[in-house]
C-alpha cells in the first residue's frame, strides 16, 4: 500500500465514522482518527494501517459517546503508550 493509498482509506475511515455517529461532532471524530492513525507512523507494514485505526477510532468513539472521557494521548504518564486490544 503506497501512502497517498494511505491516506485515502483513512478519510474513508472519517466519512464512515462521521455517518455512523451522528450525534459526535465531525470535527471531534477528524481529530480522533488523525491521532490514532500517528501513532502508526513508525509501523514498518502498513496495509492494515487504515483497518487498525477504524476499530480504535470506533472504540474510542463509541466510549465517548457513552459517556465516559476516552483517554487522551495527553493525560497518559510520559513513557507509557496506549494499547489498544482488537
Amino acid at each position: 500500500m503506497t501512502g497517498d493509498e494511505e491516506l485515502i482509506q483513512v478519510e474513508q475511515v472519517i466519512e464512515r465514522l462521521i455517518a455512523r455517529h451522528p450525534s459526535v461532532p465531525p470535527g471531534d471524530i477528524e481529530l480522533i482518527v488523525r491521532d490514532i492513525h500517528k501513532r502508526f507512523s513508525d509501523a514498518r507494514v502498513h496495509d492494515f494501517v487504515p483497518l487498525l485505526v477504524e476499530k480504535a477510532a470506533w472504540q474510542a468513539i463509541s466510549i465517548r459517546a457513552a459517556g465516559t472521557p476516552a483517554p487522551s494521548s495527553r493525560t497518559r504518564p510520559r513513557g507509557t503508550h496506549a494499547v489498544t486490544v482488537i
